[in-house]
């Protein structure tokens, strides 16, 4: 069963650059999508204010194991680093939600 991954982040100060995802994705270094991921898409929703990631995996551990194994090594020193700099405008999710997905379709 496919199965949708979110996490959400909010906007602060009105910034919507893009300058720490894209520092994530350049640390990835990802040749073709990892196994499992059906879909990847990220962007601003400017009415809820926030910063939204939508992913939809197939099946939920192959999602588990690439944020266990190839994310978070990125994203902890990151987030460790920004605790430590009260400047820093590095933010964990401010939301983060896996959900099973009753339908979806592909073109």
């Amino acid at each position: 069963m496919a199965i949708a991954y979110v996490p959400e982040f909010t906007i602060q100060g009105g910034d919507t650059s893009t300058t720490n995802y894209d520092a994530v994705v350049a640390a990835l270094d990802l040749k073709d999508a990892p196994d499992g991921l059906l879909i990847h898409t990220a962007g601003f929703d400017h009415d809820a204010g926030v910063f939204r990631i939508f992913d939809v995996w197939e099946p939920r551990g192959q999602g588990e194991k690439f944020i266990n194994e190839r994310l978070n090594p990125i994203i902890e020193p990151m987030a460790a680093a920004a605790a430590e700099n009260p400047d820093a405008d590095f933010a964990p999710p401010s939301r983060e939600t896996w959900y099973d997905l009753h339908d979806s379709m592909t073109g």
